[in-house]
C-alpha cells in the first residue's frame, strides 16, 4: 500500500505547475495512484451531454487530480508550507507537528 503525506481536509499549497502558489483544501486522496483532489486547483472544463429527460447539459467546470508530490501541507499556526513531522505523545498517540513552529497540525 502506498502512503501519501497529506490527508483529506488538510490545507495545502501547490509547489509546481500552472497553479503554483495557490492554496486549497484537499477534497480526496487516492493513495493507489498517489494523487489528490484540491479545491480550486487544476480546474478543467468538460462538455456534458444531457442523459435523461430534463437533465441540463452544457459546459461544467471540475477539479482534476494532481500528484501528491506537487503539494505541501500548510501549518495553521504559522501559515507556512511545511513537511509534517511526527511525534509520539506520552499516552502513545502519534501526532503530526510543524517542523518550523513545532505546533500540532
Amino acid at each position: 500500500m502506498n502512503k501519501v503525506h497529506v490527508k483529506t481536509n488538510d490545507t495545502v499549497v501547490v509547489l509546481a505547475g500552472r497553479d503554483k502558489g495557490v492554496q486549497g483544501k484537499v477534497m480526496s486522496v487516492d493513495p493507489e495512484s498517489r494523487k489528490v483532489l484540491v479545491e480550486g486547483v487544476s480546474v478543467a472544463k468538460r462538455h456534458k451531454k444531457p442523459r435523461k429527460q430534463g437533465e441540463p447539459g452544457g459546459i461544467i467546470t471540475m477539479e482534476t487530480p494532481i500528484y501528491a508530490s506537487k503539494v505541501m501541507r500548510v501549518c495553521p499556526k504559522c501559515n507556512k508550507p511545511t513537511r509534517p513531522a511526527h511525534r509520539i505523545e506520552k499516552d502513545g498517540k502519534k501526532v503530526r507537528i510543524c517542523k518550523k513552529c513545532d505546533a500540532e497540525i
